[in-house]
């Protein structure tokens, strides 16, 4: 159990780079057995430049750069960095920035951004947006969460109270965990047969 990490010493410039982040990804995946590693569910970090690269691995793939024909990441994860290039086909992507980071301003305005999934961040998006997004799906909705947090800070008891108002049968499944296994994803999958939410 755990995670496998490996940290790659790269040379400068972007495009050799991204072609050393290929070629490293694609040793892993041909030396798996021999690591003792799982490849599948991989995801990519890195900061600044790292980040970068991680970013332009996730939208075009280790093949675009030199590396083998293998699947996206299943995750990037970016930390400083002011990248703005993506594709509507990246993975889901994770970036955190600093309150004093000169490149990439955490002080943003509320916005919606959507890229396969839609997020609504600002105050007052559930209560704004949730019951008008209610309409165009069925009558029953589970509600996917992990630990006790969703109702401890309020937000299970604001997102159920609209449903309700809205007139949804909710099914709940708590219990998802941080970086959920596909195993989990088939029981998300048998409990849907089983409940018949929309």
């Amino acid at each position: 159990m755990g995670y496998n990490a490996f940290a790659l010493i790269y040379r400068p410039g972007a495009q050799t780079a991204c072609e050393d982040l290929a070629r490293a990804v694609s040793f892993i995946f041909e030396h798996s057995e021999e690591l003792e590693v799982d490849t599948d569910c991989y995801s990519v970090w890195g900061g600044s430049a790292g980040a970068r690269m991680a970013a332009w691995l996730g939208s075009y793939c280790p093949a675009a750069f030199g590396g083998n024909e293998l699947p996206r990441p299943d995750a990037v994860i970016m930390q400083y960095t002011g990248h703005s290039d993506y594709t509507e086909s990246d993975p889901p992507t994770f970036v955190c920035v600093g309150k004093n980071d000169g490149i990439a301003s955490w002080r943003i305005n509320n916005f919606i951004f959507e890229n396969a999934t839609k997020v609504f961040f600002g105050k007052g998006c559930v209560k704004e947006y949730l019951c008008c997004l209610t309409k165009g799906y069925g009558d029953t909705i589970m509600l996917a969460y992990g630990g006790g947090s969703i109702k401890r800070n309020g937000v299970y008891d604001e997102v159920t109270a609209i449903l309700k108002a809205a007139g949804k049968n909710i099914v709940e499944f708590p219990g998802i965990m941080v970086n959920p296994t596909m195993r989990k994803c088939w029981k998300v999958q048998g409990w849907q047969r089983k409940t018949m939410w929309d």
